[in-house]
C-alpha cells in the first residue's frame, strides 16, 4: 500500500512523470488544442450575446437541418407504405380505382418485384429511383461501367422523394384514389367539378330535412270533404 502511494506521489510530483508528459511535444499540442477550443467557445458565446437575432436564426437552421436528417424515411418505410397503398387499392373494385393512383402503384410494385428499385440517402432527403437491371444480373450491359446510366439522367429516373418522414410523390398520387375520373369524362364540363355548398344552402337543406319528419296537418275544409 505504501509503495502505491509513493508511486502516486512521484507521478504527480513537480519533477515526476506528469510534468515530463505535460512538457513533451504531445502534451504541448494537446494543451494548445484545448486552449483553442476554449477560446472558440468563448467567442461563440460572446457572439450569440451580442447578436441574438442572427444566432437564433442559425440555431433554427441547424435545428431544422438536424430534424430533417433524423426524420427522413428509409427504404423499409417506403416498402411498408407501398404495401399499404397497394392493399388500399386492392380493396376497391377496378371500376372505382383512380387510374393515376393505380397505375403509379402498379408500376412501383412491378419494379420492386423485378429488383429494379433503388434507394439513395442524400443527407436531408431520401430518393427512390428505377434501374434497368437487378443487382445480381450478370449481363454485360449490367456490369460494364461504360454502359451504366450517367448521373445526369438520375432526375428522370426518380420515382419518389422522402422528406420529413413522408414519401411525397406516393402521397400525392394516392389523393382521391377511390374516385375514378374516367367515369365522369363524358359529362359536361360544369358537371365534372363539384364545389362545397354555401352556408345558406346547408341551412336550407337541414330545414327541409327537419320538416320532412313533421306529421302532416289536415285543414278543416279537407276534413269535411272526406
Amino acid at each position: 500500500m505504501g509503495s502505491v502511494r509513493t508511486l502516486g506521489r512521484r507521478f504527480w510530483a513537480p519533477g515526476g512523470r506528469w510534468e515530463r508528459l505535460k512538457n513533451s511535444r504531445a502534451g504541448v499540442w494537446c494543451s494548445s488544442l484545448l486552449s483553442d477550443y476554449k477560446e472558440a467557445c468563448r467567442e461563440v458565446v460572446l457572439g450569440a450575446w451580442e447578436r441574438p437575432l442572427k444566432s437564433s436564426l442559425y440555431a433554427a437552421l441547424l435545428g431544422g437541418a438536424g430534424f430533417c436528417f433524423y426524420s427522413k424515411p428509409d427504404q423499409s418505410s417506403f416498402e411498408a407504405d407501398l404495401l399499404e397503398r397497394s392493399n388500399q387499392l386492392g380493396l376497391l373494385s377496378p371500376w372505382v380505382r383512380n387510374g393515376t393512383s393505380d397505375g403509379h402503384v402498379q408500376n412501383l410494385v412491378k419494379l420492386r418485384n423485378e429488383g429494379r428499385l433503388r434507394f439513395a440517402s442524400l443527407g436531408l432527403v431520401s430518393v427512390v429511383y428505377g434501374a434497368d437491371y437487378e443487382p445480381d444480373a450478370m449481363l454485360y450491359e449490367a456490369r460494364c461501367s461504360d454502359l451504366s446510366v450517367p448521373w445526369r439522367e438520375l432526375p428522370q429516373r426518380v420515382l419518389d422523394i422522402g422528406f420529413t418522414g413522408r414519401w411525397w410523390v406516393l402521397d400525392s398520387k394516392m389523393k382521391d384514389y377511390d374516385i375514378n375520373q374516367d367515369e365522369y369524362k363524358h359529362l359536361p364540363a360544369h358537371m365534372q367539378e363539384t364545389s362545397p355548398p354555401s352556408p345558406q344552402e346547408v341551412q336550407r337543406n337541414e330545414t327541409l330535412h327537419r320538416e320532412s319528419w313533421l306529421p302532416l296537418t289536415m285543414e278543416d275544409g279537407e276534413d269535411e270533404a272526406h
